[in-house]
């Protein structure tokens, strides 16, 4: 544990997973405190050794009044602080260190860790929505069918890093099975066999892969992207329209916006909330907690555009890689 302590100033928690994603931590609890520090903001840092650390630990912060918990690591680690944090006066913060860091991304933060550490430091908290499936905390997204399977798959690898996910999806592609589903909402129920049934309180999955490009997390709203079964080929289709935001032009893909919902299968199975494999059953209430987390974000994300948005995640990316190199070659 490392602290920095002066107790009239806020403070926050920096809550590292060492083995998230394939970036490197180093470095990362000292540019976090150096830079805090001079926004007078003390910096008390903790590892997680297994899982349930990152949850306690922020509960704990919390508890004492923090100004926010920070998960430098990926969507697991943003997972269960923001469990803690639900209906608390503790804000998150993400530096993401993840594989897909998929609400990192829907924030608009950028992957570059010095950067994402001065979103922190500005202090720009806003209210935002929370989701649940069967009182399970979800801020990005909850699948079934493909998905799910894929994240499974995905959490018996030993490697990570978008490459090995891809591999995961193509393997898993060539026997998935499509699967019955009612869903019960605002008064109406639809039956229909699926590909995929993704809940989404943020628009991606991570990556840049956008299942849900509408959907916000700050409407009180939880979008519901179904992709109806169809033909191989229709359904490959897909995943081009997932990387460029064209969902809403495809006709095999349906969304709904409600406040919540209720999902039934015949069997229970594989699941997936926000990224983590899990076994649930044949019925799974899904439900929007409007306004319940504080979180740290940029303030000035901008509308979602088909086409122009998801191009200009990719240059900003590439760009933030590009000068987090030079800036390493300097030191």
């Amino acid at each position: 544990m490392t602290y920095s302590s002066n107790s009239s100033r806020p403070r926050c928690l920096l809550v590292i997973n060492p083995i998230s994603g394939t970036q490197s931590k180093r470095g990362i609890s000292a540019k976090c405190m150096r830079k805090l520090n001079r926004e007078g903001i003390d910096v008390e840092v903790l590892y997680t050794e297994k899982g349930g650390d990152a949850r306690l630990f922020a509960k704990k912060a919390a508890a004492k009044g923090y100004l926010g918990v920070i998960a430098a690591g990926g969507d697991g680690t943003v997972n269960e602080i923001a469990t803690a944090l639900r209906g608390t006066a503790t804000a998150l913060g993400i530096i993401p260190l993840g594989s897909g860091n998929g609400l990192a991304r829907h924030l608009g933060l950028s992957m570059d860790a010095s950067e994402a550490i001065d979103v922190i430091a500005r202090r720009n908290i806003l209210a935002c929505d929370s989701c649940s499936v069967n009182d399970r905390t979800f801020v990005c997204t909850f699948g079934l069918g493909f998905d799910a399977a894929v994240s499974e798959k995905f959490s018996k690898s030993q490697h990570r890093g978008l490459l090995n996910y891809i591999k995961s999806a193509l393997l898993e592609y060539t026997r998935f099975q499509p699967t019955e589903y009612e869903i019960t909402a605002d008064g109406h129920t639809f039956r229909f066999k699926a590909f995929i049934v993704a809940a989404c309180n943020a628009s991606q999955y991570g990556n840049n892969i956008f299942i849900a490009p509408m959907a916000s997390i700050k409407d009180g709203l939880v979008d519901i992207t179904i992709i109806h079964a169809d033909t191989p080929l229709t359904q490959a289709r897909v995943g081009v329209e997932l990387v460029t935001g064209l969902v809403k032009d495809n006709m095999i893909i349906q969304t709904l916006r409600v406040k919540e919902a209720v999902i039934r299968r015949a069997e229970e199975g594989i699941a997936h909330i926000d990224g983590e494999p899990i076994m649930l059953g044949t019925e799974m209430n899904v439900r929007c907690n409007h306004g319940d987390l504080l979180m740290f974000t940029t303030g000035n994300k901008k509308p979602f555009r088909p086409l122009i948005t998801p191009i200009t995640y990719l240059n900003r990316e590439i760009g933030s890689r590009i000068a987090a190199l030079f800036r390493h070659k300097k030191s």
